[in-house]
């Protein structure tokens, strides 16, 4: 019953709330005239307002709306009262009061004033609306707490705070306890808010965002909407973008769980704000397919992909999980962070650190038997391109040879699932961190296409391959160690310049826990040898995407028609290996599946048998340092790559010196 009076009263149109809000003024004025006069006189001679006071009492209204108007407490939201909204009501009745006390000095009523009545009048009529405000702020969000202004030091920044709801409240509380950030102003695209004061801030239009920075002064936004979706986010973001202010907001909703926002809450807009997409709500089916009670492994465990799927694999009620990876920091980083969430949540789950190398067949055999692994994500992989370019045999070694000692070794194993994390670079590759991604691929095809296959260097003996083996390929993602962002924002921090090795290079881009989450999804619907594809949504520009970094950190970019500008951009031309655009199919044969969000292709593959034999020279060619060779074998056997073509690989180089 209560809440359903609440929700009503809270939905009643804007002139309706105010008329009751002065109705409820006007009574509250009498009221407190009339304790007036009983507490100066006592109730033994208690007046009759109908009497021959009535004309005081017509008068107080007369005498206090006007100042209550020009103060504009009819504006104020009850439900965000605060310090500022009592400051207003004390200037009003003091005003009202002495203009009240002028009148009755003035006109000299035959009735009897007390000159004390005025005093007591003033102070009553401030606790009347003061509390009967408060009560009505408790009754709607339950909140007793009246923060104290604290003046602000003439070097506080002024900011505007985007978003007028619980959180922006909760945000100006905060911001008043401190004293470097001074909040002057919200911004709203409720109509219903526009206009009107809150916390005694007027709530802008954001269409008047350039009026409002030329009135208040504001050199930051800070943006207080936990709950709107990615896709609207990132429209007012785009809008903010324009104008020479920096964005910071609050974290997300589910980080508001506790009811509070502090300062050291806002953090600076990150460009996945502006590039991410709102995720799609998983299925639950596919997502708790291979994991639920199952023993996992996640190879890379440390990196960016393997640490978010690690998180999630974790929510889902994983019975074992493995965590492995050749980094140290890196494995302690992830299972320290993993214990404390396993231990705050209660989980019931094991977590086994194990740190080795995906080239060391005999440990990785050896722990997916005494751990009786259920499940692989396989993340662990060099990634950058220049790098691998640079070091052509490590990063053979480490994406296809580890590649295929994890393969065998599920085989070996009797690992029911095996997902590795591919990636578009894969796709007529120019580079050899592509190929060796694309030829880690085919192993997996051609082991799923083989039910007795003799495994690479294991013998002549035919083993029965029981691993279903799945690929998924996607694009970039958002702040990973291989991405350009945290590269641009530390060349942003220094002053710039940004550097960009070509102006029509251009990217797909996905965050990392939604590339995380298709991946376990994807994983579950493969049948063996299928190669999955996420979608990316669209490509973006690289210069672009430095633009708007630069944007966002309230900065503009240095050029030659604006000279005044901050940071400049710079094109350094394309590295070895790189592409100006990435694909993320080899052909047309895709197919849809159960999932919006995730394709099938269909793509060709080498039989088992011609494999080993490609591998066993592709070894040979490493063994001597046979470069040209391990060139030409990646031309041969990738279908649509096309090679550097002169090899940067610095052995090579430096064979090539003293020779």
């Amino acid at each position: 019953m209560e809440k359903t009076f609440k929700a009503k009263l809270l939905v009643l149109p804007t002139a309706v709330k105010r008329l009751l809000q002065v109705g409820t003024d006007i009574f509250l004025l009498w009221f407190a005239l009339w304790l007036a006069f009983i507490i100066r006189l006592g109730t033994d001679e208690a007046i009759n307002p109908l009497g021959e006071y009535w004309p005081l009492f017509m008068a107080i209204p007369c005498f206090s709306l006007p100042f209550l108007f020009y103060f504009k407490l009819n504006t104020v939201v009850s439900r965000y009262f605060d310090n500022e909204a009592i400051i207003a009501i004390f200037k009003a009745m003091s005003l009202s009061s002495l203009l009240l006390a002028l009148a009755i000095y003035w006109y000299q009523p035959d009735f009897l004033v007390p000159r004390s009545i005025v005093f007591i009048y003033w102070w009553v009529s401030i606790i009347l609306l003061v509390g009967f405000r408060l009560l009505v702020r408790h009754y709607l969000v339950k909140d007793w707490r009246i923060p104290f202004t604290k003046r602000y030091a003439r070097k506080a920044t002024n900011v505007a705070i985007y978003g007028a709801g619980v959180a922006g409240n909760q945000l100006i509380t905060s911001l008043r306890m401190g004293k470097d950030l001074h909040p002057v102003a919200f911004i709203d695209d409720d109509n219903h808010l526009v206009g009107r004061s809150i916390s005694g801030l007027k709530v802008y239009a954001s269409s008047d965002i350039e009026k409002m920075l030329v009135k208040t002064g504001v050199e930051e936004i800070l943006l207080a909407i936990p709950s709107v979706t990615r896709a609207r986010r990132r429209e007012i973001i785009t809008l903010l973008e324009k104008y020479p202010v920096s964005i910071r907001s609050i974290p997300g909703i589910s980080d508001l769980a506790s009811g509070r926002v502090k300062v050291d809450d806002i953090q600076k807009i990150d460009i996945v704000d502006v590039l991410g997409r709102d995720i799609v709500p998983p299925n639950e089916a596919l997502f708790e397919r291979c994991i639920k009670n199952k023993v996992v492994m996640v190879t890379g465990a440390g990196g960016s992909i393997g640490s978010e799927l690690c998180r999630q694999i974790i929510t889902v009620g994983v019975s074992d999980l493995i965590l492995f990876d050749h980094s140290e920091f890196n494995l302690y980083r992830i299972h320290l962070e993993l214990t404390h969430y396993i231990q705050k949540a209660q989980l019931p789950i094991r977590l086994t650190p194990i740190l080795g190398s995906v080239r060391n067949a005999d440990l990785l055999l050896k722990v997916m038997t005494n751990c009786h692994v259920d499940t692989i994500y396989h993340a662990a992989a060099y990634k950058h391109v220049p790098m691998v370019e640079q070091n052509i045999a490590e990063g053979i070694l480490n994406n296809v040879v580890g590649t295929l000692n994890l393969a065998q070794a599920a085989i070996l194993a009797n690992v029911s699932n095996f997902v590795l994390i591919s990636t578009d670079k894969a796709v007529r590759p120019t580079n050899v961190m592509g190929a060796t991604k694309r030829l880690a691929e085919m192993i997996l095809q051609a082991l799923s296409h083989e039910f007795q296959p003799v495994l690479f260097g294991l013998g002549a003996e035919p083993v029965t391959q029981q691993t279903c083996f799945t690929m998924v390929r996607f694009g970039n993602v958002l702040g990973s160690s291989g991405s350009v962002i945290p590269l641009f924002r530390q060349q942003i921090k220094q002053g710039g310049p940004i550097t960009v090795t070509h102006p029509e290079v251009t990217r797909y881009f996905m965050t990392i826990p939604e590339a995380a989450q298709l991946v376990i999804q994807a994983g579950s619907m493969g049948e063996g040898g299928d190669v999955f594809v996420l979608d990316m949504g669209t490509p973006i520009k690289i210069v672009d995407l430095a633009e708007k970094m630069i944007n966002l950190s309230g900065l503009e970019r240095l050029t030659e028609e604006n000279p005044n500008g901050d940071i400049a951009i710079e094109f350094t031309g394309l590295r070895p290996g790189e592409k100006l655009y990435e694909e993320l199919l080899i052909g047309e044969n895709v197919e849809g599946t159960e999932h919006p969000m995730i394709m099938c292709a269909n793509e060709d593959y080498l039989p088992w048998d011609e494999m080993k034999k490609v591998l066993k020279e592709l070894l040979v060619a490493l063994n001597e340092d046979n470069y040209e060779h391990l060139q030409q074998l990646l031309t041969a056997i990738v279908s649509g790559y096309c090679a550097e073509k002169k090899i940067v690989d610095w052995q090579y180089l430096k064979h090539k010196a003293f020779n």
